[in-house]
């Protein structure tokens, strides 16, 4: 991945957990890696182990030319989301729900300098 990339991810990935934190999340962890993917942040709530996938755009020129975020999720993506998941669980146990979300976030350069992120969280985002 190259370097501008990877620093796109990181960005979207940072504002992300500063959304879940500030609606009552805890992170307890970024970028686990196991043999079948990525997670890209594990988060916490009463009742819910919840494992996120965060998808973003930098502009409405990406968005027009790749589509919403959250459709960058593919089957297949959702296949090594799912096996990395279990992988987790089978070495962390926990007695709370897991669930698989997605936070789609779009940034927008306004006019005057500043940069306006659109965050959408869709929770339970594979039905399972």
């Amino acid at each position: 991945m190259a370097d501008s990339t990877r620093q796109i991810g990181r960005q979207g990935e940072n504002a992300a957990s500063d959304w879940l934190i500030k609606n009552g999340y805890t992170v307890t962890a970024r970028n686990y890696t196991s043999p079948h993917g990525e997670i890209d942040i594990i988060a916490e709530d009463e009742k819910y182990i919840v494992f996120v996938e965060v998808k973003y755009r930098k502009n409405s020129v990406h968005l027009s030319k790749y589509g919403r975020p959250v459709r960058a999720v593919t089957s297949a993506k959702k296949q090594h989301i799912i096996s990395a998941v279990k992988h987790y669980l089978a070495a962390n146990p926990t007695t709370k729900k897991p669930r698989i979300d997605v936070i789609e976030i779009i940034s927008t350069q306004e006019a005057n300098g500043f940069v306006s992120l659109s965050i959408k969280h869709y929770k339970n985002a594979f039905g399972e």
